[in-house]
């Protein structure tokens, strides 16, 4: 049966344990972290009405004030207010971050389009690609008036959002329709804030998404689904496996931990280097800037991805990299490990979003993204065995895709991934709850798309199963260390 994970809101920094790639809700709920007053205006400043491309949502620029409105075609829902950090750029560009909003904390950039007044873009920091915005003369109607907030307008927020945006009812076989016709009916006016949620979170547990959830502050209580057979990803489960790997894999050696203990290192027998990454993200602290996050994971390869390590007499016979427990975080911090692993520039994967509200099989404008060698520091092009398995989520996926095509020699052992790929897209309930859904699709450089079923291995193997315990055996371990020519400690 489905694993589902509901209850009240869990604190620290396995709060969102399936969902890997930070939950921006940059334009809706969480907004980024705390600003500096509006700086004045000018001329070049992006100022205006916009329309993202997908992502159903609109904003106005205007005196060093971003305001973000989640639209539907039932609605609006205004968002949380972001303040220009300082004047604006000679190419256009305004800078901006957001106040209170302590879930997500990278400024935002509008850039205006050279050449074309009516075009903008829009990126966040630490996160990759770009988000295409059009200037429009008006909000829609719905944003200049209060969003009801009664049971039966949020339930139809709810599912009109999903079924505006959510990129892949087909691939997990939903009918979105057909659950409409099943709960709608169940919300009443009177229906208790508690037993909406009960009716939402059943509604949505089909999809099996990771990153799918539903958060009521004023419940206290927190939902989301994953895949069958998954485990709860919580401190106490990432505790038990890294115990387990230290006494059994590595002899009893304890790892060498960097990045607040997100990665760790070890050498095993026979010159095979054994690499464990837990997150791609939370190196530094829970409100870090992506730029001390990059520092610090750069300090923790320089010390693992030597010189003497990665060529000359005594480099690695090979190295196994473990992700079968890591719980995702920002995808550029992955490229920069992988930017470790070649000599030569290989491309990752191609990212685009649902575009349009009535078309789930069209997408924006797809953009390619490639992995280039890190420049002035070793780099290792050796064998690669990778360990993956069902807690291998959102950006450690992403992080595979981009060795799948590694120019290197690379093996895959363990289990399929998760199957979630896209950023969390966050939004807003108009009774004040947020949820998150998948809208991005993210693909092979041949167009491969591994949503729901996860990425594949080449060598399957059981991955931390009770059985494996019981036994005192580590399949995938030890398969990786026979493919590398080494032997087990």
């Amino acid at each position: 049966m489905t694993t589902r994970h509901v209850g009240r809101v869990r604190r620290g920094r396995y709060r969102l344990a399936l969902v890997g790639t930070v939950f921006l809700a940059l334009l809706g709920s969480a907004g980024v972290a705390v600003g500096a007053e509006p700086a004045p205006a000018s001329e070049r400043a992006p100022d205006g009405v916009w329309r993202s491309d997908g992502y159903g949502t609109v904003l106005t620029i205007d005196g060093g004030v971003l305001r973000p409105y989640e639209t539907t075609d039932i609605g609006c829902v205004p968002g949380t207010p972001a303040y220009r950090e300082q004047a604006p750029g000679p190419d256009g560009s305004a800078r901006f971050r957001a106040r209170d909003a302590p879930d997500s904390y990278f400024p935002i950039t509008v850039r205006r389009l050279p050449g074309r007044p009516d075009r903008a873009s829009l990126t966040v920091e630490g996160t990759l690609g770009r988000r295409e915005l059009r200037r429009v003369r008006t909000l829609p109607a719905g944003c200049l008036r209060p969003a009801p907030a009664d049971p039966r307008a949020v339930f139809d927020v709810f599912w009109q959002t999903f079924r505006e945006n959510y990129a892949f009812f087909a691939e997990r076989g939903v009918d979105w329709a057909a659950a409409r016709e099943k709960y709608r009916p169940m919300v009443r006016p009177d229906t208790t804030d508690d037993r909406l949620f009960e009716i939402l979170t059943t509604m949505a547990e089909p999809l099996r998404d990771g990153h799918t959830s539903l958060r009521a502050p004023a419940l206290d209580r927190f939902w989301r689904v994953a895949r069958p057979g998954t485990p709860e990803l919580d401190q106490a489960y990432e505790d038990r496996i890294r115990a387990f790997v230290e006494r059994r894999d590595l002899g009893g050696t304890p790892l060498r931990t960097y990045a607040a203990g997100a990665i760790g290192y070890a050498e095993l027998p026979g010159r095979i280097g054994y690499l464990r990454i837990n997150r791609f993200v939370g190196y530094t602290g829970d409100q870090a800037p992506f730029a001390v996050e990059a520092a610090e994971l750069d300090r923790a390869l320089d010390a693992i991805v030597t010189a003497g390590n990665a060529s000359g007499p005594d480099a690695w016979h090979g190295l196994i990299i473990d992700v079968r427990v890591n719980l995702g975080g920002l995808d550029d911090l992955g490229r920069r490990v992988a930017a470790r692993l070649t000599d030569r520039a290989h491309p990752a994967y191609v990212k685009s979003a649902r575009d349009d509200p009535h078309d789930p099989t069209r997408f924006t404008r797809p953009q390619p993204f490639r992995i280039e060698p890190a420049a002035g520091a070793p780099r290792y092009t050796g064998p690669v065995a990778v360990l993956t398995g069902p807690a291998t989520v959102s950006a450690g996926e992403t992080f595979l895709l981009a060795l799948r095509e590694r120019p290197g020699p690379t093996t895959f052992v363990g289990d399929n991934t998760q199957g979630i790929f896209s950023d969390m897209f966050g939004r807003t309930l108009p009774n004040g709850w947020t949820f998150t859904l998948s809208n991005e699709r993210y693909v092979s450089p041949t167009g491969r798309s591994f949503e729901g079923v996860g990425l594949p291995v080449d060598f399957r193997t059981p991955v931390f199963t009770d059985a494996e315990f019981a036994a005192d055996r580590d399949s995938a371990f030890d398969r990786a260390v026979r493919l590398l020519g080494g032997r087990n400690p």
